[in-house]
């Protein structure tokens, strides 16, 4: 058995060590809903006890999907390197950015020096769609954080990532292993509202359509979610995970994380997820657990 845990969204905080001119444009209204609300929404005493978890839970790897960041300011990405490097060796721990860890175009250089390790393909390649092979399992991570106008939290795969994914989804498919995507918007076609969606969501879908994959997870929605789309000879589960950081002064669902227990191979996987969150009592407990059956098509 193969766990894989999956966490997004913790929103590192707090906010500091940067200046004022760095507060321009799209950060500047960022910079003022962290103020009035982000900052009381995510507790990091709470994180630490959700990151206390996945440890207890021993898993063999660990995803996060982004939004490490509030505003994309390059200390902040000082501090993801402190956070990604707490979860565990940076071989057993992979990341891809969310549309908040690209805030604005000063981010993407800040945001590629300092988490460039955990983006890494196998063969030291630097770039999306990253491949790594961890056990059974193959991992392909896509970006879809691009720059947005403010208000706007849209993400994007492009044509290039789709075509090199496709690429890698039918090396992984001849390889035998059990295909993961790791992707930060939801990539389906109603996974958020407008303001909020993948705006190639249908691409994804297509090429999900075209090539298959066993499994893809994702957070920015900050609930849980399970979707399913046409796969090649079965459909695909497409599951969403709350914030790891949430608290109670936050809106939605209180912070949690996602244990996948992988089994089989390629031709014949078995995935059970069993979600685990954080309690008003202080502690992380067992929410609920799904078998994720293939369903026929």
């Amino acid at each position: 058995m193969f766990k894989l845990a999956h966490l997004s969204d913790p929103h590192l905080g707090p906010l500091a060590g940067f200046s004022l001119h760095q507060l321009f444009g799209k950060r500047a209204t960022g910079y003022v809903n962290w103020r009035r609300k982000r900052r009381h929404a995510h507790d990091m005493d709470i994180l630490a006890l959700i990151v206390a978890d996945i440890r207890a839970q021993m898993p063999d790897h660990i995803a996060c999907t982004g939004d490490v960041s509030h505003i994309g300011l390059p200390n902040e990405f000082k501090t993801a390197v402190a956070f990604l490097d707490e979860l565990g060796p940076r071989e057993a721990v992979s990341f891809v950015p969310g549309n908040h860890d690209a805030y604005a175009r000063s981010s993407l250089k800040a945001l590629a020096h300092h988490l460039g390790p955990w983006v890494a393909s196998d063969d030291g390649s630097v770039g999306y769609p990253w491949y790594r092979r961890r056990g059974p399992v193959a991992l392909i991570g896509l970006n879809t954080g691009v720059p947005t106008l403010p208000l706007m939290a849209t993400g994007k795969v492009g044509r290039d990532q789709i075509a090199k994914t496709e690429t890698l989804l039918d090396r992984a498919r001849d390889e035998g292993l059990i295909r993961v995507v790791l992707i930060h918007h939801p990539p389906y076609v109603g996974g958020a509202r407008r303001s909020r969606e993948l705006v190639d969501a249908a691409a994804f879908e297509a090429m999900l359509a075209r090539k298959g994959a066993d499994l893809v997870i994702h957070g920015h929605n900050h609930r849980f979610s399970l979707a399913w789309r046409r796969g090649v000879g079965r459909d695909v589960p497409i599951v969403g995970v709350p914030s790891a950081s949430i608290g109670p002064l936050g809106h939605g669902e209180m912070a949690s994380w996602h244990l996948f227990r992988i089994e089989g191979d390629g031709a014949a996987p078995h995935i059970t997820l069993e979600q685990r969150g954080f309690e008003l009592d202080g502690t992380v407990m067992r929410r609920q657990e799904i078998a994720l059956h293939t369903k026929p098509v």
